[in-house]
This record gives structure tokens, C-alpha cells and sequence, in this order.
């Protein structure tokens, strides 16, 4: 059942609350819908070798509309997708961040990182930037920036957009295409080369597309439900 949106509410506005009715599930489709929610998200993986196929761009599209829709301090969604397409500037995006990785892996990270690392057999190489056909680059609004210059305080900003980025993992994930969660550090550069205002911060760089025909990836093991669960 979808909600309509009648009334936009913008900083300082009064509370002005509106019914919400969704139509109960009945339990056992509850139950069905959550077994196979379950089961194919225990199938998502992070994928470092794509496949340079274009993927369907509406799909992505939807994605982002999907992460778009995450809770947020005070609901000021302070969050960016820059969806980037074009191969020159991927390339650009590559360029830098290996000059960065290659300063991370030289020894910026420290051997205690580096041993984390190690299982998942990364390097300062990254041609999941230009080989996946898109990347989704996802800036957080560190503050509200009004035309005139006139600044706003953004709350919970990591929060907000770390939960954004999940959502966006998981639609592409169920819409069938792979991801990586890339973030080279320092990121700034991400900012010079897509032209984004001060405002924003680089907060993942997100490959997406499908896997190449010879993909592999670690062999690892999720932690079990009773490992990650409490129950009080």
C-alpha cells in the first residue's frame, strides 16, 4: 500500500504527522518472504572482477531510489549518488586511487591492516574501477549548503549514510548485479575529479556490474546466526 506525500516538511517546520495504515502481511507469507530474503542475501559477495558488460542503467536507478529511502537524523537524508558512466572518467578515478593505495600498502596502513587484509589477497591494483561499466560514488552531506552560502548542521551524518549504503548494496544485489565497497583513503580526490561542492565528503566509491565469467572470490565464512544474535 503506498503512502502519498502530501506534505514536504523543511527545517524549522512544525510537526504535522499524517495516518499510516500498511496493510498487515498475514504470517505465513511473512515467514516465506523472510526465509528467501535469507537465502539470497547469504548468496551476495563482494566481487572484485567484473565483467565489462553494460547492465541495464534503470535497475541501477532504482537502487539508488531504494537507498534514498533510508532513515536519517532528523530526516535531512544527507547523502549523494554520483553515478559514474563515462570510461575517461572512471579512469581518472583509478588513477588516483592507486596512487593512493600504492602510498597505503607501502606502509600508511600499518602491518596490523595489512594482516587483516591479507585472507581477502587485495593490493594497490584496482581495475574493479574501470573494468565494472558503472561506479556509484556516495558522498555524505556534511552540513546543508543553501544557495547564498547560508550553512545548516547535518546530524548523524556516518549513521545515515552508512545505512543508505546498505540498502543500496542489498537492492543490487537482489536485482542480480555485484558490488564492492571500495574506500581509498584519503578520498579528497573523489571530490576535485567529480566537481562536488564543500559541502561534501567522499564515503565509498561502489563498483556495480556482473562478474566476470572467471570471478573468484576468498574462501570465507560468515559468522553463524547465534554467533551475531543476543537474545534477552
Amino acid at each position: 500500500m503506498s503512502i502519498p506525500i502530501r506534505w514536504t516538511p523543511t527545517h524549522g517546520d512544525p510537526y504535522r504527522p499524517v495516518p499510516y495504515r500498511p496493510e498487515r502481511m498475514a504470517v505465513e507469507e511473512s515467514l516465506a518472504r523472510a526465509a528467501e530474503l535469507r537465502e539470497r542475501m547469504s548468496r551476495r559477495r563482494t566481487v572484485r572482477q567484473f565483467a565489462p558488460d553494460p547492465v541495464p542503467e534503470q535497475v541501477v536507478r532504482d537502487a539508488i531510489a531504494c537507498a534514498a529511502t533510508a532513515p536519517s537524523g532528523a530526516h535531512q537524508q544527507p547523502w549523494t549518488f554520483v553515478l559514474v558512466k563515462d570510461a575517461e572518467v572512471r579512469r581518472r578515478i583509478r588513477a588516483a586511487a592507486e596512487e593512493e593505495e600504492r602510498v597505503s600498502y607501502g606502509g600508511r596502513l600499518g602491518e596490523e591492516w595489512l594482516a587483516a587484509l591479507r585472507p581477502l589477497g587485495t593490493d594497490e591494483v584496482k581495475p574493479h574501477l574501470t573494468d565494472a561499466p558503472a561506479l556509484i560514488v556516495v558522498f555524505q552531506q556534511r552540513y546543508w549548503l543553501g544557495k547564498g552560502g547560508d550553512r545548516r548542521k547535518h546530524y548523524y551524518v556516518d549513521e545515515s549514510v552508512g545505512i543508505a549504503v546498505g540498502m543500496l548494496l542489498s537492492a543490487l544485489h537482489l536485482s542480480g548485479l555485484a558490488a564492492l565497497v571500495h574506500t581509498p583513503s584519503p578520498m579528497r580526490f573523489l571530490s576535485e575529479v567529480l566537481g562536488r561542492p564543500v559541502n561534501e565528503k567522499a564515503f565509498a566509491v561502489i563498483p556495480v556490474g556482473y562478474p566476470a565469467a572467471d570471478c573468484r572470490v576468498p574462501d570465507l565464512v560468515r559468522k553463524s546466526l547465534d554467533q551475531v544474535l543476543v537474545e534477552v
